[in-house]
């Protein structure tokens, strides 16, 4: 059965239901904020008009004439279409329901606002603030069906259609929803929001406050009182009363502005305490959405009820710290930006480095190295740590522990090259297959919170012991194969024409390339669809990823479809991004693999089954012709060292895909723990728990299971956020201190250039697969980002994992801030034949999105096109 209405709370009220506005005020209500009481119109009250009155071939036929460039043109139509609404009749079943709803509301013909909540409207991505109209002091029948009719035509204005063609958004994907609500007689309104809007500072709210409705901030007709607020005290640093003179009221017809009473012309609207009150408001919803938001409010009776609520766009970032001080845990010690850190490009959030940090650390590497050296690893406890939230490795050791070193590990490198590998495929993999499967046969809202969390710390202990083996087993042990291969190939067997080196370990079948081949084979299918062909390759990204999720099927063939892709999603979804699990998967958005299907429907990219295929034969081949032409020692080291090289790159790509295989069950038992203590009033949400450290966890956990007094840490998270996000804009040093050799080595090989050695155009860094490309330059700051990403354009990131694949087919070249020649960018650039240059440091922060930029894969150099 349609729904035409909703109540304000109602679970079904989703985006495309009830629109932005709509679905936001739902959240909020749900969440237990004060919201005035209400209902929604939904979206098929909208379509159920538009179809009944007949109007969407005269809505079709307007814009065919409109022309961005013509601003006349938009309002020609807009006018054309606000006539035929007018005109147009609200079909009798749905008018009766929406009287019904109206009525049930308290009082008699009560005082409602009556909003408009357009489809893509108050989303981060597109904020429609302001496009579409609300209605004020609606009493009566007749007026809100009218106030009604007027909210659904405003979503054809000519600002409104001028919007939406600018954003590139269908004018067959839009509805609109409308959201009634009780009137609040408010003696004050005003804006907050709880970031400061004009420079950034996450750790500042700001209020603008007036008397009356919020009419006149809105509508610009009042200067606003302005309070700026410390959020983690609530304190008030800084108060501007201004001099008002007209305020917002209502009238037996709807509202006008008024002159205000002399006596408050010049008051502060909001006491101290009131700002307080209602930042602490503000700072639970930032937290509900994740985000900073642009609240309305009103004041009335000296309650706060909240309007509206959503995301600032354009807010500047915060500023960095003027000056970071990188102070070494030791004093004495060594620290580098490398192995592990390629996975870890980014500040890492509190739980993962008070967590996971420590089981690889601690305990995952000395369980990998015991049994593979006969004796017991001598190793230092912060041999992964963090210096102001980054992770370094340490490269000080004691005597005692380079004796270790030297006698143990490095003389039971063969060893290692022998065992390591059956060691991950037939011990640690297992152990933690074996861990995943017992987990997700229990049911969560099942368990305690003290259960939950033994089950996460078996979970993590479980996924960081496999990443601990895969520095050794894998990563490890590949690196030095390859490199022991290289050296024998290039001194002993390889002459002038020979293919290079990484010819021979490359061409594999891996699970990277599996998940790009399924995406390729999904477009194909689809192609034969021809009405979803056309569909997908019409319909915007953002739109097609919220159908997959919500499951509506706009077209023949799109059940199957989606139903295809989240088999790719469930088998492939798991691959990282990122080490931190606090970091989304690829399972959580759909939208890069949908720009990668789109990419090979539009028949762009190479078919990656003929790559593949074309990669294995060229490696079969080159090594068939050197072992015939080969004889003695020369082969036989030859074929001895090709054997282990080519053994390790086989699984490489396969383990470190099989790194995430733990993470969606591991998030989705944080995020319930999570819930607990949101629930318990610890946190905000269960997001939040990423931001809190292991040792604080416990401590909450502990305490719900006693049934005592939990600490409330929604302060210190805040805060943590802000710094977090702060640090994301810092460039961390490779090395502390600087060092361009240690002990002897270069040490440029291994870790990223330093920010101050990149000046000029241009930036320096390793060669890792050769050629040479001019192309644009997008810039991928993560997955949110992937849907900017267009084929021929150079791929700038700060690290590639296997996840980013697809983007690969895209791709003319491949640019990154860390990394090294054996790291997975440079593995797959050199699968893809695309010229790649890793480690440069800062090629996310120099480089901008459509900047033609030079890599030169064979020089380790990228030449920059001057902007502007």
């Amino acid at each position: 059965m349609k729904s035409y209405i909703l109540p304000l709370s109602d679970e079904r009220a989703d985006l495309e239901t009830v629109g932005g506005k709509g679905m936001s005020l739902a959240r909020l209500v749900t969440a237990g904020l004060p919201v005035p009481d209400g209902f929604h119109i939904t979206t098929e009250a909208y379509r159920q008009f538009v179809t009944n009155n007949q109007l969407q071939p005269t809505i079709e036929e307007a814009l065919a004439d409109v022309d961005l460039s013509r601003p006349s043109t938009l309002e020609s139509a807009a006018r054309v279409i606000s006539r035929v609404f007018s005109e147009a009749k609200i079909p009798g079943e749905l008018a009766s329901e929406i009287l019904h709803a109206y009525v049930a509301l308290p009082g008699s013909n009560p005082a409602v606002a009556v909003r408009s909540s357009a489809t893509a409207e108050d989303l981060p991505g597109a904020s429609f603030a302001g496009q579409q109209e609300t209605y004020l002091n609606i009493c009566g029948a007749d007026r809100l069906l009218e106030a009604t009719q007027k909210c659904w035509a405003s979503l054809w204005t000519g600002r409104a259609i001028g919007y939406r063609l600018r954003q590139r958004i269908g004018a067959e994907i839009v509805s609109l929803a409308v959201v009634v609500q009780l009137l609040v007689e408010a003696e004050a309104a005003g804006i907050l929001f709880t970031a400061n809007p004009t420079n950034g500072d996450r750790d500042e709210a700001v209020i603008n406050a007036s008397w009356g409705l919020g009419e006149a901030i809105v509508g610009g007709a009042v200067t606003p009182d302005t309070l700026t607020i410390r959020k983690i005290d609530g304190q008030v640093i800084r108060r501007e009363t201004v001099e008002k003179l007209v305020m917002t009221v209502r009238t037996e017809t709807g509202v006008e502005e008024q002159p205000l009473p002399v006596a408050l012309q010049k008051a502060p609207v909001l006491s101290d305490r009131q700002a307080a009150e209602l930042t602490r408001f503000g700072a639970q919803i930032e937290g509900l959405y994740g985000m900073p938001m642009d609240i309305e409010w009103a004041l009335s009776d000296g309650k706060f009820a909240i309007l509206q609520a959503r995301p600032i766009t354009a807010l500047p970032e915060p500023a960095v710290p003027v000056s970071i001080e990188w102070i070494r845990p030791n004093p004495k010690g060594q620290y580098m930006r490398g192995s592990i850190v390629d996975l870890l490009p980014d500040p890492i959030s509190p739980l993962f480095a008070t967590l996971a940090i420590p089981a690889i650390a601690r305990v995952g590497v000395k369980e990998v190295l015991r049994p593979l050296t006969r004796s017991e690893p001598d190793l230092p406890d912060d041999y992964i740590t963090t210096i102001n939230e980054y992770a370094y490795m340490s490269a000080s050791f004691t005597p005692h522990q380079w004796w270790w070193i030297l006698v143990h590990m490095m003389a039971s490198f063969p060893r290692i090259l022998r065992e390591a590998l059956p060691l991950w495929r037939d011990v640690i993999r297992p152990r933690y297959a074996a861990a995943l499967a017992h987990w997700e046969d229990v049911p969560l809202e099942s368990l305690t919170p003290g259960e939950l969390w033994s089950g996460i710390k078996e979970m993590n202990d479980a996924a960081m012991m496999h990443m601990a083996s895969l520095l050794v087993a894998t990563t490890g042990a590949s690196a030095g194969a390859e490199m022991l291969f290289g050296r024998v190939y290039e001194k002993m067997i390889q002459h002038e024409g020979d293919p290079a080196t990484v010819t021979y370990v490359t061409g594999y079948d891996s699970t990277p390339i599996q998940a790009e081949k399924a995406l390729y084979d999904l477009a194909a299918w689809s192609r034969e669809q021809e009405e979803l062909a056309a569909y997908l390759l019409e319909t915007p990204t953002e739109q097609l990823a919220a159908q997959v999720v919500e499951g509506h099927a706009p077209i023949a063939g799109w059940t199957e479809f989606r139903e295809r892709l989240q088999t790719h999603q469930q088998t492939y979804g798991h691959m990282i991004y990122n080490l931190d699990f606090a970091r989304p998967l690829p399972m959580d958005d759909p939208t890069p693999k949908l720009e990668t299907i789109k990419m090979y429907l539009r028949g762009q990219g190479i078919n990656p089954h003929d790559r593949q295929r074309a990669a294995e034969a060229q490696r079969i081949a080159a090594a068939e012709t050197i072992l015939k032409r080969s004889k003695g020692l020369r082969r036989w080291a030859f074929r001895k060292t090709l054997g282990m090289a080519q053994t390790m790159a086989e699984v490489r790509e396969n383990a470190i895909s099989d790194i995430g295989l733990g993470y969606p069950l591991l998030r989705r038992m944080l995020r319930q723990l999570g819930g607990a203590l949101a629930q318990a009033g610890v946190i905000v949400q269960g997001e939040d728990i990423f931001f809190l450290e292991a040792s604080e966890v416990q401590q909450a956990v502990d305490a719900l299971e006693r049934g005592g007094q939990t600490d409330h840490l929604i302060d210190r998270v805040a805060q943590r956020k802000v710094t977090h996000k702060a640090l994301r804009q810092v460039t961390p040093p490779p090395m502390l201190p600087p060092k361009k050799r240690y002990m002897g080595i270069n040490m440029d090989i291994f870790t990223p250039a330093a920010e101050d050695s990149q000046i000029g155009s241009m930036l320096k860094g390793i060669p890792a697969s050769t050629g040479r490309v001019t192309a644009p330059a997008c810039v991928l700051h993560g997955p949110e980002d992937f849907d900017e990403m267009r084929p021929g354009f150079v791929l700038v990131a700060a690290i590639t994992t296997p996840a980013w694949t697809p983007l690969f087919a895209m791709a003319s070249a491949v640019v990154t801030d860390i990394g090294g020649p054996l790291s997975h960018g440079s593995i797959v650039a050199r699968e893809y034949g695309i010229p790649a240059v890793m480690g440069t440091g800062v090629a996310t922060k120099r480089i901008h999105s459509g900047q033609v930029v030079t890599v030169d894969g064979d020089a380790g150099k990228v030449l920059l096109e001057k902007t502007g």
